[in-house]
């Protein structure tokens, strides 16, 4: 039975928490982008929050919370959108957000502790060596890069080094498990997956070593069409163009732009479909020369120092997961789909799905590198009525050839995974025996055979094991 009294008696000399707005805030992502999710988690809190500043104390949590049977779900910053880190159990919230230490930077390399913000990060490297880190979710400025792995998957970079998970995207995880001893590891390799997008449900991720990649001199552009398919088939060709060096290339149909993204209105002309682009100042030669090819106009090209003089925020606030915050700021009946438009037929399915739907769905398309080919991902606004109509448009796609990593849930296996990964689940057994780790997250550790209704073809994570 669980101990709670005992675990805040053991925890003696740690700052935490037991009541107060600290406690709501804390047992708290971003999961209202989900009314699915806001009905469902709306009452969800922790009893107690603790915050560490060092690996030493997540090992003297883990072993205390161990020995009195208190569930334990580990935070960053809480920029996730699923509930990753929300304790449906209640117990205790372990929080990371101090441990922001850089260990080491070397040449194409970092390593440094989970809670460190992934824009202070970049500065660091920046600052040390001219380096940053491959890519980053448009939370970069809030974001941790320990919540990142263990939460994320792609994001602002993807479309030149593809997922978080592919190999060598990330070095090692150095990880603590939850025992009566509890041990720290070293993990590389494909040993990382085990704790890759896992939701903290089985280790305490304590530090990452990442890859670092030259810091360009990024410049923000944006291009504007009359055609949505004509802007998507100008972004596949671009996202082609290895030699033009690029970190973000983002359709989003009108609408949108002028519904959502105030503070563009004073870029934007009104009624057309936009793309947002981060290209490498040494390529904008080539890109715009390039781009000359196309019918449609840019009407935006700003370094970061203009912007800093403009206030414009950077584009890539615009994009990824912030594409629906925007709109939500403006409309809370807002919500999204993640969607995969499987290669090498994704644009007819792109087009498909934006002439059947329409501003029901306006579309908003990420490209990435996957599997060695140019993909999107569609991160589409979706303008909610019902429950059951989300379900009808989530079912059309995936009956149609497009996976959609179900933004609505909580739970692994029925987001990013779509199947159990068996690999996760035996780790968690090993280091997580008594299942104490973010309970409720890892729908395998109570049913193994977990299957989802309908066997996708495509999978954003590969099955493991």
């Amino acid at each position: 039975m669980s101990d709670l009294a005992g675990l805040l008696g053991a925890l003696d000399g740690l700052p935490v928490v037991t009541e107060g707005p600290v406690m709501k805030q804390k047992s708290r992502d971003f999961y209202w982008y989900s009314p699915v999710l806001k009905r469902q988690l709306d009452d969800v809190v922790a009893d107690a929050v603790v915050t560490v500043g060092s690996e030493a104390e997540v090992v003297a949590v883990m072993k205390a919370a161990y020995a009195h049977d208190v569930p334990v779900t580990v935070r960053g910053a809480g920029t996730g959108n699923y509930g990753q880190a929300m304790p449906l159990k209640g117990g205790l919230v372990l929080d990371l957000s101090e441990m922001t230490a850089v260990k080491e930077i070397a040449p194409g390399r970092v390593r440094c502790e989970a809670g460190i913000k992934m824009h202070d990060l970049d500065a660091a490297t920046r600052a040390h060596s001219g380096q940053e880190v491959r890519f980053h979710p448009s939370t970069k400025r809030t974001a941790s890069i320990g919540g990142y792995v263990a939460g994320g998957s792609s994001g602002v970079g993807s479309i030149t080094w593809g997922l978080l998970r592919d190999r060598g995207n990330i070095l090692g995880a150095r990880v603590v498990t939850m025992e009566a001893e509890p041990r720290v590891l070293e993990l590389r390799g494909d040993d990382i997956n085990q704790v890759n997008h896992a939701y903290g449900t089985n280790g305490v991720i304590t530090e990452v070593e990442m890859p670092l990649a030259p810091a360009y001199r990024w410049v923000d552009l944006i291009a504007v069409f009359d055609d949505f398919m004509e802007a998507c088939r100008f972004c596949q060709a671009l996202s082609e163009q290895d030699a033009i060096l690029k970190k973000l290339v983002t359709p989003i149909a009108a609408p949108v732009p002028d519904q959502y993204f105030k503070p563009l209105k004073k870029i934007l002309p009104e009624g057309k479909h936009i793309v947002l682009l981060m290209i490498a100042d040494i390529a904008v030669e080539a890109f715009e020369a390039f781009f000359q090819g196309y019918p449609g106009e840019i009407v935006y090209l700003q370094t970061a120092a203009d912007k800093a003089q403009d206030g414009v925020p950077p584009l890539y606030e615009f994009s990824w997961n912030h594409t629906t915050l925007q709109a939500l700021k403006v409309d809370r009946n807002i919500t999204y789909l993640q969607t995969l438009f499987p290669p090498p037929g994704h644009l007819a399915l792109v087009e498909q799905m934006y002439n059947h739907f329409g501003d029901e769905v306006p579309m908003h398309l990420e490209f990435v590198r996957f599997g060695g080919q140019i993909a999107c991902f569609g991160l589409q606004v979706v303008r909610f009525s019902t429950e059951e109509r989300l379900r009808e448009i989530i079912a059309y796609h995936e009956a149609n050839g497009c996976p959609i990593f179900n933004p609505h849930a909580y739970t692994l296996e029925e987001g990013g995974m779509k199947q159990v990964d068996h690999i996760q689940l035996d780790f968690k057994r090993e280091a997580d025996p008594k299942g104490l780790m973010n309970p409720g997250k890892m729908l395998a550790w109570d049913d193994p055979d977990w299957t989802p209704e309908k066997t996708d073809k495509v999978h954003l994570y590969p099955a493991s094991g």
